[in-house]
């Protein structure tokens, strides 16, 4: 059975796109014949959640709701396994070795690296690395330990995140061509191209980084507020209206079945009101979302039995990362 391996990084409060881009896609490979594992990547979210912006007590409650969302969007972990990056240590020796293996000019191409730097050169700053610390420049060998320490085969992800499994599929070969053996397997990236790509508020894509998104499991109320926000135009309530480009007509899209798409689709061409219209996605969300926001409010009330859920997952991960770094070890010459 092959492996997959998902990691969530608990930098900000789950919303729509990411059910639908991200976290329905994953939990779907587990029912599809592979051992699938998930992480909460909370080491990796280090690099931008501190002070002074963020507190202990923010990555404490990010990652809180980033495992309550995908336990209560249905991700079982009883068959599955499903845990915390910073309760397996053996991930970060193994990251250590592998640093000891990375030529410093991989990390230069890295995008992570390059889009920050990019960004500080078009600002017009003189030192384009005084914004970037180590974890940033580093991200993807700590990732390549988050894959390599488990024997993955597949990881799912975007377009933009085919170069960390590049990366990490070099270091393995780097490492296991100096020792002259197999320590280490060779991951594949998984690139969905049937990925939703859902429009925020403002009509851009959806992203905590463009302060546009609908936040997932918000109360009702607050729920229709932020749909009553999306950006439209002028046109009159009677004038046909082009559903194609609604950024409403998007979200509902992404979310409803074929035939209700079609509906809404029609109310567009016979003329709608945009209040009709939001209207009409807010009661689709709520549709679609309601039974697992009960579940997620149930499951944010018992942040104890979470814990207990991604302690025992760890140890199980561990399990499978100890071997893994033992081999490593008994190569480098390091431990008995």
């Amino acid at each position: 059975m092959k492996r997959v391996l998902t990691g969530i990084k608990p930098t900000g409060t789950p919303h729509i796109g990411n059910m639908l881009g991200a976290i329905r896609p994953a939990i779907e490979l587990a029912s599809s014949g592979l051992d699938a594992m998930y992480f909460i990547a909370d080491y990796h979210a280090l690099t931008t959640v501190h002070p002074p912006k963020y507190g202990a007590a923010d990555l404490k409650r990010l990652t809180l709701e980033v495992a309550a969302t995908w336990l209560a969007l249905g991700l079982d972990p009883s068959t599955t396994m499903f845990y915390r990056q910073s309760d397996v240590p053996e991930l970060f020796e193994l990251a250590w070795v592998l640093q000891c293996f990375t030529p410093k000019g991989w990390m230069n191409k890295a995008h992570a690296y390059k889009a920050v730097a990019d960004a500080a050169r078009a600002a017009g700053e003189t030192d384009v690395d005084a914004g970037i610390n180590m974890g940033v420049y580093g991200y993807p060998i700590l990732m390549a330990a988050d894959i390599l320490a488990f024997d993955i085969d597949l990881v799912p992800v975007g377009k933009d995140q085919v170069q960390h499994v590049e990366i990490a599929r070099d270091i393995a070969q780097r490492l296991n061509h100096a020792y002259g053996a197999d320590l280490l397997r060779m991951p594949s990236a998984k690139i969905d191209e049937d990925a939703q790509l859902v429009p925020g508020v403002d009509g851009r894509k959806m992203s905590k980084s463009y302060d546009n998104v609908i936040p997932l499991f918000a109360p009702s109320k607050k729920l229709e507020k932020v749909v009553k926000q999306i950006a439209t135009d002028s046109t009159p309530p009677e004038a046909p209206k082009d559903p194609a480009t609604s950024t409403i007509f998007q979200i509902y899209r992404a979310l409803a079945r074929p035939d209700e798409v079609a509906a809404f689709a029609e109310r567009y061409r016979a003329g709608i009101g945009w209040g009709d219209a939001k209207k009409t996605l807010f009661e689709r969300i709520e549709v679609e979302i309601g039974e697992a926001r009960t579940r997620y409010d149930a499951l944010i009330a018992d942040p104890g039995a979470i814990d207990e859920l991604l302690v025992a997952g760890a140890q199980r991960a561990r399990a499978i990362a100890g071997a893994t770094l033992g081999r490593v070890r008994r190569a480098i010459g390091i431990g008995v």
